[in-house]
This record gives C-alpha cells, structure tokens and sequence, in this order.
C-alpha cells in the first residue's frame, strides 16, 4: 500500500500525516469475494475501511433471516462497526465481502488516537454516521411503506450500480434473503420484470436493459 493509493481512496483525506499514520498504524489485508468479515456477537477490534472492492451490510434476526442495509465501497467504513468498536459491544451485523477487496483496519486504540488528534478523522467519522444514518432511513422506509415489488426494481437498480454490469450473477433464494422474503415470491416477480420484457432470466443470472432504472421510474 502507498501513500498515492491512499489518497485516491480517500480523497477528502488530504493531511499527509493523518495518511502517513494511517498507513503506518492500519493493516492491509485483501479478501475473495464471498469471505465473511463479521457475524452477529463478534466483537469488533478494528475500524475497516474500503480500499478497493466493496463489502454487503446485511442485518439477521434470530432465525438466521437476513435483510440488506447497504455497501460498504471505496474509501468508506461502516457507522455500525465504529459504533461497536466505541462502545465495546458486540456486532449486530453481518459483513460479506461482495467484490474482491483491499481492506485497511485501524485498530480501536489508534482510532480513539486519531479522533482526538486529526480534524480530517473526526470529519470523516461524522460524515460516515451522517450518510449511513440515510441508507438506513431508506432500507426503513423500503421495508416499512413500499411494495415487494418496488423494493425488488430498487434491489436490482443498486445491485447495477454497485457492479457496474446488466448481468447479476445470483440466485432467486439469495435475493430473497436479502429482501426478507420467499424464493417463490421473488421468483414471481422476476417473471412479471421477464413478461415486461425488462430483464431476461438465465441459470443464476439475470440480464438487465440498459434503460431499467429510466423504465421503473415512470
């Protein structure tokens, strides 16, 4: 890891000692996708920020049933692990790397160090819990006032983004987990997106059109 690496990744970060000391006092470690970072009841030691790739926030009940919250993408740490690591208490989330990452960890001492030390670690903590306090409000608002349908348009317009592709390689069950639903109900859904003629359904994949966020907004 380098310093120009660094600044790419986090481009507000512009104090050259904080991104000296974060380098110096942070450990790279690179992650397959797939890889489980964090289960529910494991403490977290550490303040994981993105480098390269991005990681899947998800939420479980205690049947095991998980419902997606948001990413975690480059240059970005997740509010929840900083409030656990704070408060000593054990994780409430699960973590998923989604695409292969390069990750840096801080660990909870040196992060107590850094916020007392570097205006820039301070902002970059508050603006975390700011934009991941609104992702939440809007996994709420899907949760509590939209359709399964909507919810699931919405699913795949960010799952589009976040890979930059109009293929998805997953199966109906893991989306369904994701939303907190059945595989069937997910399944009929896709089929009427199918009919529409705004997505195409392969063998644990799915084609999307190139104008489906333009489509469902109307």
């Amino acid at each position: 890891m380098t310093i120009e690496k660094l600044k790419q990744a986090l481009p507000n970060i512009t104090d050259p000692s904080l991104l000296q000391a974060i380098l110096d006092k942070g450990q790279v470690i690179n992650f397959e996708s797939g890889k489980i970072l964090m289960e529910p009841g494991q403490f977290i030691k550490a303040v994981p920020i993105v480098i390269e790739g991005s990681v899947k926030i998800m939420r479980m009940d205690d049947e095991g049933k998980e419902l997606f919250l948001y990413y975690i993408d480059q240059g970005e740490t997740c509010a929840l692990s900083l409030t656990c690591c704070t408060a000593s208490r054990p994780s409430e989330i699960k973590a998923v790397v989604e695409d292969k990452a390069v990750m840096i960890f801080i660990p909870i001492e040196v992060h107590e160090q850094f916020s007392n030390e570097y205006k820039q670690w301070k902002d970059f903590v508050s603006s975390t819990y700011q934009m991941r306090f609104q992702e939440l409000l809007v996994a709420l608002d899907a949760v509590a006032f939209k359709r399964m349908d909507e919810r699931l348009m919405r699913y795949i317009v960010t799952k589009m983004k976040q890979h930059k592709a109009n293929e998805l390689h997953t199966t109906h069950q893991e989306i369904a987990n994701e939303l907190g639903t059945s595989r069937e109900v997910i399944s009929r859904l896709l089929k009427q997106l199918e009919k529409k003629k705004w997505i195409e359904l392969g063998r644990n994949v799915i084609y999307i059109r190139d104008d489906f966020e333009e489509l469902i907004s109307k």
